[in-house]
């Protein structure tokens, strides 16, 4: 039953970098939060502060991952996922997360088309 309460009280996708997940995943260290751009979208961008221009630049380096898997790899992301629309975070190792006031949040473009496309919960995982 908590497994539903959650899905309802947040939307499960997050557009998260792929150096997140893999064999060899980075931690999260930087996030920010937009405007969901539809109900399977929590509006949350996730890094690991190692992405370079280039890298950002293929907008297949940024794919959707449900919330919940992200959240296994790093629980102390969920007390941040309640956070506001314009809500920036950063964590430098051994520290604990601060909130950012300095930084201006992309528009968004394609990587919102990458939550829409998204079908399936099994074919994210599947085919992340």
């Amino acid at each position: 039953m908590s497994d539903i309460n959650t899905e309802t009280q947040r939307p499960f996708l997050a557009l998260a970098s792929k150096l997140l997940v893999g064999e060899k995943p980075c931690p999260v260290r930087f996030l920010y939060k937009t405007v969901p751009a539809n109900l399977r979208d929590t509006g949350w961008r996730m890094y690991s502060g190692y992405e370079d221009e280039s890298f950002l630049a293929d907008k297949k380096n940024m794919m959707p991952y449900p919330v919940e898997t992200l959240l296994k790899m790093n629980t102390s992301l969920e007390k941040l996922l309640d956070s506001k629309p314009g809500t920036v975070w950063e964590r430098i190792p051994g520290s604990d997360w601060q909130e950012v006031h300095d930084y201006e949040i992309p528009t968004e473009g394609d990587e919102v088309e990458a939550i829409t496309e998204t079908k399936t919960v099994d074919e994210l995982i599947n085919n992340p």
